[in-house]
């Protein structure tokens, strides 16, 4: 909160006009103060607005204040206006119904937090007395009709450019029988929080790559990129003719795919004025490639359309290049799939009718967006979202966040909500991946109680043999050996999955009640994970060293979150992995819980090559499939477009999410060499493991202390590496025969005899 108290109500329009309202308050400066030394203006809304001074507009960012929890938290942005204000000085605001009111997940549900729109702000002019004018959103405002005459963020928005009201956010605009007042709403202003990550901007424009006409005869736009955002254009043609927009990531036998949005329209219609018309919709986003265009006057040009490119403002800090085109392609793709679904919030996909903030694909994506992007104040932003659910809900992280689903009908087939192991361990593994990669342990301080509540709660689930073997379990969701109406039924034992991660979560948590000096705590949860881990050697590993179920999930899991007691039951586990994963072809047999971390496992445990391998099959299903197929950004399915070019059946069919895409935290750490030894990259590691198929590899990476870059090569024989390391900060090279060398800030070059496995067959 700024020094200067709240004076704002919530204000509604007496009319809805149309689900957009336009708001405006005219005012004069006071008079005998000097000159005006800062102006600033906070807003938020129930919806999302846009707003303006003296018609022009107050920041870059879109679709504020974006979706919070809004139950507890309704985040309000400020901005710095000074240069906006005059003597004579209008506030406007254009409103919409944005995550508030619109359609939110797949039951057709809408006002899930409320029915009406509602605007909330206040403008405080400092003049160089000190004196400081106020003009706050009250019942003196004006409402009235604007362009939008429909906007959903699935199913898209419709702009009239008819009934645009030319300076309507100006001074000396005359409001014509269609303004009406407005009235003030019931609020709680202790739910208004500043917010912690940053704004959702327009964050670049795409060109379009080529133009064509379908089978059907429809106009066709490829932008050659999948992304999430609108189309912006301008267009003159006769008034009242309509363009409309259709919006697709894939095609499917020549003609936009739809189908995989299952009920999302995705639809955006433009009617002209007949004068020169620019559009741009920008209260609703898609996930698309493509766009179906209809109604365009005259001939349709690359040069007349832009994809604009939306999410959250964030820093690019890591980079990764090597000598394998593909696997480039690969870390392509996730990129841009994590810049499409960090759109405010971390969800599984932009484009169909879901785009929730799941659980489980940021608890293991986590390290992998903190190396790419600066994600810290975003994910905290998110955090306390998932604390004030979890709060509210006696300790149950629930699968979503913010928890639009406790809204909506519960199907049969399903219990009662309860802790998900993998999901709801975001609570714990999110804020650790943070802590790792920033050293910031406000990060822990702040989710500490949501990090304990949770392990404590998923301790009164443990059975009485001491496992997490009852309830519901998403387990290793989304196997490839599933069938596509069957996503749950994977080959891992539910039970071992979830007990594997109960025992990361307690010794996480024990890790950070130490950091923060809560001894007792630490020693609570020390002891928890020593339970868990023995009763799952007792229960799930059999003498001979094989895990129950015996799949390749299971021991990446055991392998990775260490819950392996002894150095032969780890030797025995990670050559059984290895033995797997070579009787499959190297073609990827993980889900969700498996995949992030098997190439880990395989390495950790001596198996590089067959991880290089597993990393470098083409084969369906694998990594490197989808980029021959095409896909330029992470499949939610490994196979969400068939060999033979057809969309995968089952209802769950996104094209852009970035869970399987976790990979990149190995392809960052094993392949380019760089991983923290200290958190926030205190010290830092440097030891790249070179294996066949990659001759080269350059990585970076901007920590806290500075900028990290590692670039090896080798031909077989010879490894070569050169390390920057930032001053003041030291690390431990390790080179590929073992031979380790401790330097500080500067450049540094290494040699080594490095022979690299061929793969057989090759």
């Amino acid at each position: 909160m700024t020094s200067t108290p709240w004076l704002a109500a919530m204000i509604s329009p007496e009319q809805d006009f149309d689900g957009a309202p336009l708001l405006r308050k005219e005012f004069t400066l006071e008079e005998g103060h000097g000159g005006v030394v800062k102006a600033t203006l906070r807003a938020t809304a129930f919806g999302v607005y846009e707003a303006f001074i003296n018609g022009a507009p107050v920041g870059d960012d879109v679709l504020s204040p974006g979706w919070s929890s809004y139950e507890w938290r309704l985040r309000y942005r400020s901005y710095d206006v000074t240069a906006l204000v005059g003597p004579s000085t209008v506030i406007g605001v254009e409103l919409g119904n944005g995550w508030y009111r619109g359609r939110l997940a797949w039951h057709g549900m809408s006002n899930l937090y409320g029915n009406e729109l509602g605007f909330f702000g206040q403008l405080d002019i400092e003049f160089a007395d000190g004196h400081v004018q106020s003009v706050a959103s009250d019942t003196t405002w004006q409402a009235g009709p604007s362009a939008t005459t429909f906007n959903d963020l699935y199913d898209g928005q419709t702009i009239d450019a008819r009934r645009r009201q030319e300076g309507w956010a100006e001074p000396g605009f005359s409001a014509d029988a269609d303004w009406t007042g407005v009235r003030e709403l019931a609020f709680d202003g202790d739910r208004l929080a500043e917010p912690v990550g940053p704004p959702v901007v327009r964050a670049g424009v795409v060109k379009p790559v080529e133009i064509f006409t379908s089978p059907s005869g429809k106009t066709l736009v490829d932008f050659g990129q999948n992304l999430v955002g609108w189309l912006h254009f301008t267009v003159q043609g006769a008034a009242g003719s309509r363009i409309t927009v259709r919006h697709a990531e894939v095609l499917e036998n020549g003609e936009l795919g739809a189908r995989p949005l299952r009920s999302a329209k995705a639809t955006d219609t433009f009617i002209l004025s007949g004068a020169e018309d620019f559009f741009e919709p920008t209260k609703t986003f898609h996930g698309f490639r493509y766009a179906e265009i209809t109604g365009w006057p005259g001939e349709l040009t690359e040069e007349d359309l832009e994809a604009v490119v939306v999410h959250s403002d964030l820093e690019r800090t890591g980079k990764f290049e090597c000598s394998n085109e593909l696997v480039n392609q690969l870390h392509r793709n996730i990129v841009w799939g994590l810049r499409g679904n960090f759109l405010d919030l971390p969800t599984d996909c932009p484009q169909r009718d879901e785009r929730l903030g799941w659980t489980g694909d940021i608890a293991v994506f986590a390290p992998t967006a903190a190396y790419l992007y600066d994600v810290k104040d975003f994910l905290q932003d998110w955090l306390m979202d998932l604390a004030a659910e979890q709060k509210a809900q006696d300790g149950l992280v629930p699968i979503t966040v913010p928890d639009a689903l406790k809204y909506c009908p519960q199907p049969a087939e399903f219990p009662a909500p309860e802790s998900s192991a993998l999901w709801s361990e975001a609570s714990v593994w999110v804020p650790w991946a943070l802590w790792e990669a920033y050293g910031d342990l406000s990060v822990l301080e702040n989710q500490y109680e949501s990090m304990a509540s949770h392990t404590r709660r998923v301790e009164g689930l443990l059975s009485s043999t001491g496992l997490w073997d009852s309830g519901f379990q998403f387990g290793d969701w989304l196997d490839p050996d599933a069938a596509p109406d069957q996503p749950w039924a994977a080959k891992a034992d539910t039970g071992v999955v979830a007990t594997a991660c109960m025992y990361r979560t307690a010794r996480i948590t024990a890790q950070a009640a130490a950091l923060l000096g809560k001894h007792d705590d630490e020693a609570y949860f020390e002891a928890l994970a020593a339970r868990v881990r023995a009763s799952f050697a007792e229960h799930y590993v059999a003498a001979d060293g094989t895990i129950r179920s015996d799949c390749t999930t299971v021991y990446a899991l055991a392998l990775a979150f260490d819950v392996l007691a002894t150095p032969e039951l780890r030797e025995f586990a990670g050559n059984r992995l290895a033995e797997l994963v070579g009787d499959n072809g190297y073609r990827v047999s993980t889900g969700f819980a498996g995949t992030p971390f098997i190439t880990h496992a395989l390495t950790d445990t001596g198996h590089v090559d067959d991880a290089y391998r597993l990393l470098l099959e083409e084969g369906c299903p694998s990594w490197l499939y989808p980029v021959t197929m095409g896909a330029t950004t992470v499949w939610e399915r490994w196979d969400s477009m068939l060999p033979d070019g057809t969309v995968n059946p089952g209802e769950m069919t996104s094209f852009n999410h970035y869970a399987l895409g976790a990979v990149a935290d190995w392809m960052h750490t094993a392949i380019g060499g760089i991983r923290p030894l200290a958190p926030g990259y205190a010290k830092v590691l440097i030891a790249p493991q070179p294996g066949a198929g990659i001759d080269w590899a350059r990585t970076s990476l901007k920590t806290p202390h500075g900028e990290v870059r590692v670039e090896w090569k080798h031909d077989g024989g010879t490894f070569q590496l050169a390390a920057t390391v930032p001053d003041g900060v030291a690390a431990d090279v390790v080179l590929p025969d073992g031979e380790r060398h401790s330097v500080g800030g500067g450049t540094h070059s290494f040699s080594a005899s490095a022979a690299v496995a061929t793969p057989a067959g090759a």
